[in-house]
């Protein structure tokens, strides 16, 4: 599956250097590009991405803080001029760090950390539910659904409520057999039963497809 991006970076130069090498490699989508911090935040309010392309040194709001400030960040490479920053950027659990200017090599080699995490993702995960720590095969998954800071986990006999939010949720699944065809709902591609108009049909359950997700979710299925 392709790696939705996100450019954030206050330099026009830095902005095209990532444009030319995101579309030479065929598995990123370019989403966005923003020019600081602020209209980054504004974005992911209403969109989600798998990865950023985030510059440390912006005005107003540095990168670090503002990847602080996400509740439920995605994955992230930092770019910066300024080698000193790079330990702030590992601190943050990040893909990688690029000093600038770095070449198409050096790009690569980073992408395809995260390449590689999509296409050899975890079996198993842990859930938090009923004072218990569940560990539960992703493949048993068959949807997820929101209840705002909540989400339950539907299994095949059972159910699993626990406290984390959809976006978390959906960027520790594996992106070859998870989608989100709505605001609240993220299913698995193999639990599918039929498809009926703007309905998903898993296990007797009819799940919503919203008109914003069916474009991509149709690509994905027929895929």
């Amino acid at each position: 599956m392709n790696i939705s991006c996100l450019i954030i970076d206050d330099e026009p130069s830095s902005q095209n250097v990532l444009k030319s090498f995101i579309n030479k490699i065929d598995y990123l989508d370019l989403l966005h590009v923003c020019n600081n911090a602020i209209e980054a935040l504004a974005y992911l309010k209403n969109n989600t991405v798998d990865l950023l392309f985030l510059d440390i040194n912006m005005p107003q709001l540095s990168g670090v803080s503002f990847y602080k400030s996400l509740q439920n960040p995605p994955k992230v490479i930092f770019t910066t001029a300024y080698s000193e920053y790079a330990l702030d950027g590992f601190n943050l659990d990040a893909t990688d760090y690029l000093l600038k200017p770095f070449s198409f090599e050096r790009f690569i080699k980073a992408v395809s950390k995260l390449k590689k995490l999509n296409d050899h993702p975890t079996e198993n995960i842990i859930v938090k539910a009923d004072k218990k720590l569940h560990q539960i095969k992703i493949d048993d998954i068959y949807f997820v659904e929101s209840l705002g800071d909540y989400i339950k986990v539907h299994l095949e006999n059972t159910t699993l409520v626990t406290y984390k939010t959809l976006t978390k949720m959906y960027s520790e699944l594996p992106k070859s057999s998870f989608i989100q065809v709505h605001k609240s709902f993220i299913i698995n591609k193999k639990k599918i039963n039929y498809i009926e108009g703007n309905l998903v049909i898993i296990n007797s359950n009819k799940i919503p497809l919203g008109v914003k997700y069916k474009k991509a979710f149709l690509e994905f299925f027929n895929s």
